[in-house]
């Protein structure tokens, strides 16, 4: 690995959510939500700055005491309609250059600091310019189709598909949301960590590939951490 590289990791944590409110510091296995991607950040061997971007006071407030930077975001990059990339340009522009973005989402409770330095690992080895997380999917998607307002299911699935065991079918994957990588000049010049070329998959098993984002995911996770605790 090399020591010349320097890498960011921005937690974006807004204080409104329309699903879940206050997600981001609800208490999950004992813990605000946002201290397990704090917590998992700081460990990993590679990141170099822990950077949590928030509009919300209390959000900060906890994030500070779990080790991290801040950045306070402005009102106009926490709206409903503003758009991710702005607030973590936002956040870049705000601290120091760094060679690497690691964006970590907080709803991301069971990504490990070994998920980190694997994808971090994944990226130097392949010399990429990005690195997103999946999982594979739980259900194959050859096997799913949007149904008519009859909801007839006369042509509910290809021809080809009709007698294939599930074996059968291919392994198809899915963005988990947990680790997204990019150079940051790239991810600049791209608007996106979505780049054309030279980017590859980072492959997570689906117990750490949980996703907060409603109350029933708050239990599978609380479950999967061996918690009782509830909200």
């Amino acid at each position: 690995m090399s020591d010349s590289r320097k890498y960011l990791a921005i937690i974006p944590a807004r204080g409104g959510s329309k699903r879940l409110p206050r997600k981001n510091i609800l208490p999950l296995a004992g813990k605000p939500l946002i201290g397990w991607t704090i917590e998992a950040a700081l460990a990993s061997k590679y990141i170099d700055t822990v950077l949590v971007t928030s509009d919300d006071d209390e959000i900060l407030d906890v994030s500070r005491e779990f080790g991290s930077q801040l950045v306070r975001r402005p009102a106009v990059l926490a709206q409903d309609t503003s758009t991710s990339f702005d607030a973590i340009k936002h956040a870049v522009e705000s601290t120091a250059e760094h060679d690497y973005i690691v964006l970590l989402q907080p709803t991301s409770p069971l990504r490990t600091s070994q998920n980190i330095d694997e994808a971090i690992e994944l990226l130097e080895m392949r010399k990429a310019d990005a690195v997103i997380s999946v999982t594979q999917m739980e259900h194959n998607p050859l096997w799913a189709n949007t149904l008519p307002e009859n909801q007839s299911m006369a042509e509910f699935l290809r021809e080809e598909t009709l007698n294939l065991r599930s074996q059968d079918l291919p392994t198809y994957y899915r963005l988990n949301g947990a680790i997204y990588i990019c150079k940051t000049s790239k991810f600049l010049d791209a608007g996106s960590f979505f780049l054309k070329e030279n980017i590859y998959a980072y492959p997570m098993n689906q117990r750490n590939s949980v996703d907060i984002d409603l109350k029933m995911d708050f239990e599978v996770a609380n479950a999967l951490l061996g918690s009782s605790d509830v909200f």
